[in-house]
């Protein structure tokens, strides 16, 4: 079952996931939520690694209303990088995270799932986990060094599921003002648990890319499986 095609919410169109199921079943599941650069290789191999720790993957196009079947690489060029913005900028998060529940509502019923669903996003998918923890159903979240948290913080009231956030200490994209504002902001808020980890930057947990930290993303990826396994087994 490499690929299911899925009816937008809105009605606007369909879109494809891809799917990676493990070995073993009954399993629970994780929406994987892309980078800025598609549905790509690494996410992909995102989804072999979940499948690998026990879990259903699902990988949800979600610029498919921009160009369905994006697949971009960080690490051949500026082109590339261009193109991702390009489509970061186009992207409605609000469809997305309809697109996200709607991922969410067919894995739970997919053959060989126990019902339990959690997030997990990078980047602009890190975003769209802390989005999806305040605005889904899913069962818990994940949130790899999302980008621009620092104005959503007002949505965080409404987190439902618990939500594990990896925050880089180094991150280009979320500046030291931002990150001290998004953990004053959640300090209280007993359903999330934020991680910073030591002078590594943003994507530090992206196998092969130029900020690939072994040290952190071990670390970061230990609390990952411990909390899915809490949640989603």
């Amino acid at each position: 079952m490499p690929e299911i095609t899925l009816d937008a919410a809105d009605g606007s169109g369909r879109f494809a996931s891809h799917v990676v199921m493990p070995k073993a079943t009954p399993a629970g599941a994780v929406v994987l939520i892309q980078e800025i650069f598609g549905v790509n290789a690494n996410m992909r191999a995102l989804c072999d690694w979940v499948a690998d720790m026990g879990f259903i993957a699902v990988a949800p196009d979600l610029f498919w209303r921009q160009e369905p079947g994006v697949q971009l690489d960080p690490d051949k060029g500026q082109a590339q990088w261009e193109r991702a913005f390009a489509l970061m900028n186009g992207f409605d998060q609000e469809k997305g995270l309809a697109d996200i529940q709607t991922a969410i509502n067919a894995v739970r019923g997919m053959q060989g799932a126990n019902g339990k669903v959690g997030t997990m996003g990078f980047c602009l998918g890190g975003r769209m986990a802390f989005k999806a923890a305040c605005h889904t159903d899913a069962d818990c979240n994940v949130s790899y060094y999302g980008v621009g948290l620092e104005n959503l913080l007002d949505e965080a009231k409404q987190i439902r599921g618990p939500l594990l956030m990896h925050i880089a200490e180094k991150d280009k994209f979320v500046p030291p003002e931002a990150q001290a504002k998004i953990l004053s902001g959640l300090s209280g808020n007993s359903k999330v648990t934020a991680h910073v980890y030591p002078g590594v930057d943003h994507a530090f947990a992206r196998m092969g890319g130029h900020a690939w930290d072994a040290r952190a993303a071990t670390i970061a990826n230990g609390r990952t499986a411990e909390f899915l396994v809490e949640y989603l087994v």
